[in-house]
């Protein structure tokens, strides 16, 4: 097969971590593979509050008390506009008046140092890895609050398990989650009488069934490439094996990359990709809802809102867990981010800060942000946007979150030229995965 060129600037921008920027569901996947992308301001415009009626005066909890919140958002999108519907709500329940800073994508950048300073605000977004990492010297303790808020009930494990995990306590509220997996329109698995296939083996029989009914089964663009197989890689080998190779090579001894790479020629063999893939970011996927012929894309969840707008199509979309493979060390493992929200150690009034983090994000408040955003609420319990179907469904069954790539970016240096090898991996420019495996040594 013809090479097609690699675009070295996305393939480093994927590396840059879980959130960069991205400020509407048009925006290129490699700026910010795991930030919720904001939806149209128009939708959130209609959006109605869903304030509830004010207790009587003198009775709010929170009567005189003011929280300052800095937003990774802007107060016209629609995740703006749902934190301020929740706010009016709060306030006219407990009193408690917020004051939103917008601050925009830039907020990563001047956080850190101003939780140093200790600059007045209570509470703020950014990516929950951040938060749990970078910033667990200067966010509150939010373990008991949550405990004796029910909050387990109201989020899912996977983010308070992890973030709980990396700071030594609960360090901060989730917001808006981003999952990845296999997408896929549920219209040509209707048609081809098939379900969401859970082993490899399954989803092989699956995409022949679909190729004999005259659809193609999967898009895949070359931006995407190390996603694809960085997840099915670590079904063999785990996460931090990946991440392992990736750093100092050695993938020809590992009998789990040659299985994987010899599975990939397999599937790329037996005719399973799309006319023209790997293709050009982002013509693969945009084929999904121009042709309504391609079945399935292995990505984040934007990539549904995205495909419908650049497509102008309203395609029935489904999610399922990337498929499990024998003998793999992790079968349970999802790609998982959350941009989340944060309290400040030096609040003066933490608990209705985190009451207030709780009320957005849970409930009413959480299926509003939801449904004017097109994204996964925060709350399981809620329902996701029909673009979002299957989402909140693979979270809940995820034990543990999988990084952008799966630790083939853990080698920054690397990154680029362990894609060139991918992308050839599936133009089906090798012979065996032993050969697969020999290519990527050879980068070493």
């Amino acid at each position: 097969m013809k090479k097609k060129p690699i675009s070295v600037l996305l393939a480093a921008a994927m590396t840059a971590g879980l959130l960069a920027g991205c400020g509407s569901n048009n925006a290129k996947p490699a700026e910010t593979p795991a930030e919720t992308p904001a939806a149209t301001t128009a939708k959130a415009e209609t959006g109605e509050t869903t304030a509830a009626p004010a207790a009587a005066e003198g009775d709010k909890k929170y009567e005189g008390v003011e929280l300052t919140y800095w937003s990774m958002w802007t107060n016209n999108e629609p995740q703006g506009q749902a934190l301020q519907q929740a706010a009016e709500a709060f306030e006219a329940e407990t009193g408690a008046k917020i004051k939103f800073e917008w601050k925009g994508r830039e907020t990563k950048n001047i956080l850190s140092s101003a939780l140093e300073a200790q600059e007045k605000f209570d509470m703020f977004e950014d990516d929950y890895t951040r938060i749990s990492k970078n910033y667990v010297n200067y966010v509150a303790d939010l373990t008991d609050m949550a405990k004796e808020a029910g909050y387990a009930d109201k989020s899912y494990a996977v983010f308070n398990n992890q973030a709980t995990e990396w700071a030594g306590f609960l360090p901060c509220v989730t917001e808006q989650p981003s999952v990845g997996g296999v997408f896929y329109n549920k219209d040509i698995f209707d048609d081809c009488g098939i379900t969401a296939p859970a082993t490899w083996d399954e989803f092989m029989t699956a995409c022949q069934t679909m190729k004999d009914k005259g659809y193609q089964p999967l898009a895949l663009d070359s931006t995407y490439a190390p996603f694809l197989f960085g997840y099915h890689l670590s079904r063999h080998i785990g996460q931090a094996a990946v991440e392992e190779l990736a750093t100092n090579g050695g993938w020809s001894g590992n009998p789990g990359v040659v299985k994987a790479g010899q599975e990939m020629i397999d599937f790329v063999k037996a005719g399973y990709l799309a006319d023209g893939a790997p293709d050009e970011y982002p013509a693969s996927q945009n084929k999904i809802g121009l042709t309504q012929k391609i079945a399935m894309v292995v990505c984040a969840n934007y990539i549904t809102a995205e495909v419908n707008a650049n497509t102008g199509t309203e395609l029935n979309w489904g999610l399922f867990a990337y498929p499990t493979v024998e003998g793999g060390v992790d079968n349970t493992s999802t790609f998982a981010g959350a941009n989340s929200i944060g309290i400040t150690k030096y609040s003066e009034n933490p608990q209705a800060a985190f009451d207030f983090a709780v009320f957005l994000t849970s409930g009413k408040q959480s299926q509003n942000m939801a449904d004017l955003s097109n994204n996964i609420p925060a709350d399981p319990s809620n329902t996701p946007p029909a673009v979002q179907s299957g989402t909140n469904e693979v979270l809940i069954n995820t034990t543990a979150p999988l990084s952008w790539n799966m630790g083939l970016n853990a080698n920054a240096d690397k990154i680029s030229v362990i894609q060139e090898v991918i992308v050839k991996l599936y133009e089906g420019s090798y012979a065996t995965g032993e050969d697969f495996a020999k290519a990527l040594d050879a980068l070493y």
